[in-house]
């Protein structure tokens, strides 16, 4: 082989070998990173927070006997509309075998005295006609013959009260369940057949019905301990229902409990709002809700997104880097105030005209890369 051959193939080999060198930094080398800028601007910031709870008649009454005894008829169901009055069930009686004895021994006493006073009072009436006794002793005796005959009629019409429940064909009879108030009926917990007893200094009584105005609705839910500081009575909610979807119901809140209870660790307080129903929704009483309540507002401020922020490790104070040139920045530390979760509030260290830093800012994956990636994944 001669020389010139020999020093070709060299210099092919160190072309070679040039050629693979560049190629590899070319393959391995990444592009420098283009920062993109963003400027701040003006904006409004809500922060709000959300109080879970349910919807409830603003009143619910129980309808309750006014005597003890079986349920005999129940004329109404539950979510029947209902006026005062408007009769909902009938009470069979079951008397008290005692109190029906001591009734009618009271019936048997009243008459003894009725016919004794009468006996007297017949005798002496003749005197009187003939001018033997005197007016004022006479007008005594038909005192006490009157009052004798008013407490027969009486002690009759106990009797009939503790054996059928009312006195002879009255309208209004205790053994008549009847709506109190108008509204709609929420709950019938009985059962014809059910024994009930009337509300007394031992017992509440049986609830017979449940009826409340359906036109009349209250939020009831609960905010944390951290938020209930910042709430006032006559702040406006926006009521949502998860059984109504997307329906939205604006309320006011009316109430704040001044005590919280501990529940999981957390001390929560009781809040109410008034509903404003619309006519043309049915809302029925214990639909679950969220209100959500507006804490703080501030309109026409100049605000960043809140990804732009940094923090300083050390003091935990927020920073952003300021385009001073071309892909140059410099450190700015910043005051914030409220925030969304999306945009922060700036209140002072930034001007509108600067040019914030985004972070953060991924570069795309050419498709040469991913292949290879897959394939070295295949291999291992």
């Amino acid at each position: 082989m001669n020389k010139f051959v020999k020093y070709g193939l060299i210099g092919i080999l160190v072309l070679g070998a040039m050629w693979a060198a560049t190629y590899f930094i070319k393959t391995n080398s990444k592009s420098a990173i283009t920062y993109e800028t963003t400027k701040p601007f003006t904006s409004t910031i809500e922060r709000k927070t959300v109080a879970t709870g349910k919807v409830i008649p603003q009143e619910e009454i129980e309808i309750k006997p006014q005597i003890t005894g079986i349920i005999d008829k129940i004329m109404k169901e539950e979510g029947d509309n209902v006026n005062i009055g408007d009769l909902i069930a009938t009470i069979r009686v079951v008397p008290n075998e005692q109190a029906l004895n001591q009734a009618r021994g009271r019936v048997r006493n009243a008459e003894l005295a009725l016919n004794t006073i009468k006996i007297e009072y017949d005798r002496n009436k003749k005197l009187y006609d003939r001018g033997v006794i005197a007016n004022q002793a006479f007008v005594d005796l038909q005192l006490r013959y009157d009052q004798a005959e008013q407490e027969l009629k009486n002690s009759k019409v106990d009797y009939q009260i503790i054996l059928k429940g009312s006195a002879g064909g009255a309208t209004n009879a205790n053994t008549n369940i009847q709506a109190t108030v108008n509204g709609t009926i929420l709950e019938i917990p009985v059962e014809v057949g059910d024994q009930v007893i009337l509300a007394n200094n031992f017992n509440d009584g049986t609830t017979v019905a449940t009826i409340a105005d359906l036109s009349k609705m209250i939020f009831e839910g609960q905010v944390d301990e951290g938020e209930v500081g910042k709430l006032q009575v006559g702040m406006p909610l926006e009521i949502s229902l998860g059984a109504l979807g997307d329906e939205k119901f604006d309320a006011t809140l009316k109430f704040i409990a001044p005590k919280g209870v501990e529940e999981s660790g957390a001390v929560k307080f009781k809040i109410e709002g008034d509903v404003a129903v619309n006519d043309s929704i049915l809302i029925r009483a214990g639909y679950s809700a969220n209100a959500s309540l507006t804490l703080e507002k501030k309109e026409d401020i100049m605000v960043i997104p809140e990804a732009l922020l940094q923090f300083d490790r050390e003091t935990d104070k927020p920073y952003v880097e300021v385009a001073t040139g071309d892909q140059q920045f410099e450190r700015r530390e910043i005051e914030i105030g409220i925030s969304d979760g999306v945009n922060v509030e700036v209140i002072s260290g930034l001007e509108m005209e600067d040019e914030v830093k985004v972070w953060n800012k991924t570069e795309p994956i050419k498709r040469g890369e991913e292949e290879g990636e897959e394939e070295e994944g295949e291999e291992s």
